[in-house]
């Protein structure tokens, strides 16, 4: 049989391994605590059991990482990363999105309620195989999957493409590594824009987390210790308290302010100190 195998991190940056439509490991984490699903499903301890269950649900309702993925879907919560994209996608800020999809890898993106159903749902992709009917499906929607062969995660390699199509305002996203910094120091004509948002930032050091505000317009707390200390001392633009959005340039607050006046949010905010007493815990 052709491998197919999905890994993902999740809940806490715990490891979870998919193949043929199973969860195949479970691994594990310091953060027991998240206050988003606390508030969704009432759990009050991220435990192999619920993590096991949150992904088969996700198996189940929309195809994770499998045939059956759903590729086009409407927002899920009221702001995140997924849900800041579609909006400035909407209004015309973003042109294209270079994102991350389970069973096709690094795709670039076009269409607002398919970036939505690619990142909405879907934490950390660390590894991925490419599944022909999720691949079909996103090149129907004219989406560009970078590598079909071998579902490849290189957004750098995904920029490149975006580029040469000639988008002018592409965002991307992002999970820490040193391609961040790569991504933001490509040489670009004086009419393109590129925009870096960063997510699943749990578990980063602490020059991780300069680097990533350093280059990144977006910047996800997540569970991350580090994130989280270097906005307080920075204190940057925000919004939320439970698991905060950072804004790490003020293209990020253009477009974080954007989805909130939408959804007749108040705008991002510089209340410092943060109310912290409902956040992921242990922070890592």
């Amino acid at each position: 049989m052709v491998e197919d195998k999905h890994v993902i991190e999740t809940l806490g940056k715990v490891k979870v391994v998919i193949e043929n439509g199973e969860i195949t490991e479970v691994g594990s984490s310091d953060m027991k605590y998240c206050p988003m699903f606390h508030a969704m499903h009432k759990v009050d301890e991220l435990n192999e059991e619920f993590i096991r269950k949150n992904i088969n649900f996700r198996i189940k309702d929309f195809g994770m990482c499998t045939p059956d993925r759903v590729i086009e879907m409407d927002d899920l919560v009221t702001v995140g990363i997924s849900e800041i994209l579609k909006t400035n996608m909407e209004n015309g800020s973003i042109d294209c999105v270079v994102g991350a999809c389970d069973g096709a890898g690094t795709v670039i993106m076009t269409n607002p309620r398919v970036v939505q159903g690619v990142g909405g749902r879907v934490s950390g992709l660390i590894s991925t195989t490419p599944i022909p009917e999720v691949i079909k499906n996103l090149e129907e929607t004219d989406s560009i999957v970078l590598n079909p062969e071998t579902a490849e995660l290189n957004q750098l390699e995904g920029l490149k493409i975006a580029l040469s199509k000639g988008y002018k305002n592409i965002a991307i996203t992002v999970i820490p590594s040193p391609m961040i910094k790569e991504l933001r120091e490509y040489p670009l004509d004086d009419d393109v824009n590129v925009y870096i948002f960063v997510a699943h930032t749990t578990g980063v050091n602490a020059e991780e987390a300069e680097m990533l505000f350093e280059y990144g317009d977006i910047v996800t707390a997540c569970a991350s210790k580090e994130v989280s200390r270097y906005a307080d001392e920075h204190q940057p633009y925000y919004y939320g308290t439970k698991v905060p959005i950072f804004c790490a340039t003020e293209d990020g607050k253009r477009f974080l302010d954007s989805r909130l006046e939408k959804i007749n949010k108040p705008l991002s905010t510089k209340d410092y100190p943060r109310d912290k007493s409902d956040s992921p815990h242990e922070l890592i």
